[in-house]
């Protein structure tokens, strides 16, 4: 059951696996899956001239092919988090492989930025029953999303993600792109990176900023 949270709001407010922020005062802008060599960039350098924040929830097994990335994320500041050492779903691991694979994923990230975040999203935002137990036995905290253009689709078009992303989009929402074309279609990240002026003036027109998960203001 865990893994429907991101699709059944009732179910993650039930489990405590939050799909919106606890406040309405921005709409958090998050990437999954990098650092990549080409799309993180690209997506670091459209945040910079709209002068927005994001969350990066940041692959182990990225993360040690390109460690200055993820400080380049850090030092432009953006929030680093933890999206597994391996993008492997979490459906079919043990509660010991869970717990390796973040024991791992914490280090390679704490490694290369001096950053030991807790802040965790599942592969494909899939929770077992087994990672949700080791997710409070650490006390460490979820954000699932409220909002996502399905940019890691072979048919996604930037138009069709600004549409998907911006739909009904109000304060407090958490909006999941991708930086990274590493575990979907070749060349999302273009796709993603082309949409992205777009889905952040839409956040601008709501009269709010587009913050990191964990940025209070």
């Amino acid at each position: 059951m865990p893994a429907l949270a991101p699709h059944a709001p009732r179910l993650a407010r039930a489990l405590g696996l939050p799909l919106r922020l606890d406040h309405e005062r921005g709409v958090a802008v998050t990437f999954d899956d990098g650092p990549h060599p080409e799309g993180t960039p690209a997506v670091l350098e459209v945040l910079a001239r709209h002068r927005a924040r994001a969350t990066f929830f940041l692959v182990g097994e990225q993360v040690r092919r390109r460690p200055e990335l993820a400080r380049r994320i850090l030092a432009e500041g953006h929030e680093v988090a933890l999206h597994g050492d391996r993008h492997v779903t979490l459906l079919r691991r043990s509660g010991r492989s869970v717990a390796d694979d973040w024991d791992r994923v914490q280090a390679t990230v704490a490694e290369a930025t001096g950053v030991s975040s807790t802040l965790y999203r599942p592969p494909y935002g899939a929770f077992s029953s087994a990672a949700v137990r080791e997710l409070r036995r650490r006390g460490w905290r979820t954000q699932l999303w409220s909002a996502w253009g399905r940019d890691w689709s072979r048919r996604a078009t930037s138009e069709s993600i600004v549409r998907l992303a911006t739909r009904g989009l109000r304060p407090g929402d958490v909006v999941l792109l991708h930086d990274s074309d590493a575990y979907s279609s070749a060349d999302s990240w273009r796709r993603t990176v082309a949409a992205l002026p777009s889905v952040l003036d839409a956040i601008a027109a709501l009269g709010v900023p587009a913050v990191s998960v964990t940025q209070s203001t």
